[in-house]
């Protein structure tokens, strides 16, 4: 199924943009851990919209209406379902777009699959929107990290090419990433802000967007979770990011940056400090093999500019078979750079968590 994903904990995403909800089942959540409310919210606020013009006008509260698995103020074992309302809807600003399929959207192969049948309204199940749910089961596998001493965070690593200090390899903190977890932009380097903010704006007031790049560490990890092969961790940890909408790139440590390298310089060069195994760098991203090697498991994801755009582009009238202008209206981020930070955070954190299930053996 191409909306439920997991091995020891399964998450399965439902609704579309512009239907009656959004909402998520997590099946093999450990019981027992508390349920930190004001957390959840906070991390769900992180990602809503219509909080500065840096992201769409449109407004909902996302407040998670759990139905099941939490039973005073803890997890009870079994499935956790959520629902969260969609509330603040205009569906009349996609009537075209069964004819005319919107540039870099899903409108068109959404139609192929699904027969015709799909729903088109805000780009229905393909919607960004469908990252809340992904935010909530993150917030909530988040917590049971915590309580195995399990932290991921992430920042802002580029708009529009203006980039962000990048995280140290070999060494990030609890309080960093903390910090970043709380700040309104989450930047590394105050004084790169306001270039970041000037590049959106510019785009927004040409009726364009802007891309960017969010880098994400995972820290507390131990050493040897994992797979070689077909099983490993880079390939549990991408497969998840590239189910949020936008990601159109996925690399560990230093990437594609290795194509540049001679093995002298590649190679992250073991030593023992305290009687820990550590490496004196962290090129491979925390990762040997497709196995966790105790270092900071780094990420990065490239996010692709809004394809939903003001300026007017051509496109295909499937009606007609004609190439035809198209103006796109309702309500659309002219970066989505800027919320997408708590979506790949969810994501890493559910392989994380998932991840760490199975080493201790939980099916």
């Amino acid at each position: 199924m191409g909306s439920t994903w997991g091995n020891s904990i399964k998450i399965s995403i439902f609704g579309e943009s512009h239907g009656g909800g959004i909402g998520v089942v997590l099946d093999g959540f450990p019981s027992g851990i508390a349920y930190d409310e004001a957390f959840i919210l906070s991390e769900m606020k992180r990602r809503a919209p219509g909080q500065n013009k840096q992201s769409t006008a449109r407004k909902e509260s996302d407040a998670p209406r759990v139905l099941s698995g939490i039973l005073n103020g803890k997890t009870t074992g079994t499935p956790i379902c959520a629902v969260i309302e969609n509330t603040n809807q205009r569906s009349g600003d996609y009537a075209e777009l069964a004819d005319q399929p919107r540039p870099g959207h899903a409108d068109y192969t959404g139609m192929l699959r699904y027969k015709g049948f799909n729903d088109p309204r805000g780009g229905g199940h393909f919607s960004g929107r469908l990252t809340a749910p992904l935010v909530f089961a993150g917030a909530l596998c988040k917590l049971y990290l915590k309580s195995e001493g399990v932290m991921v965070g992430s920042h802002i690593q580029s708009i529009a090419q203006i980039q962000d200090m990048p995280f140290d390899d070999v060494c990030v903190t609890e309080a960093q990433l903390e910090g970043l977890r709380t700040a309104e932009y989450p930047i590394q380097n105050d004084r790169v802000r306001d270039a970041m903010l000037t590049a959106i704006e510019d785009a927004r007031l040409e009726q364009d967007s802007v891309g960017g790049v969010i880098e994400c560490a995972a820290i507390g990890l131990p050493a040897g979770l994992g797979s070689p092969m077909m099983d490993t961790v880079e390939s549990r940890l991408s497969s998840i990011l590239f189910a949020v909408p936008a990601v159109k790139g996925v690399e560990f440590g230093a990437g594609f940056g290795f194509a540049g390298l001679r093995g002298s310089h590649a190679n992250d060069t073991f030593y023992k400090e305290n009687g820990t195994v550590k490496t004196d760098t962290n090129n491979n991203g925390g990762v040997l093999g497709g196995i966790t090697s105790g270092m900071p498991v780094l990420v990065r994801a490239a996010i692709k500019p809004t394809p939903s755009i003001g300026m007017q582009q051509q496109t295909l009238s499937l009606s007609r078979g004609t190439v035809e202008p198209l103006s796109i209206h309702g309500r659309h981020d002219p970066c989505i750079v800027t919320r997408a930070a708590p979506v790949i955070e969810a994501a890493v954190a559910i392989a994380v968590a998932d991840l760490l299930r199975e080493a201790k053996g939980y099916a």
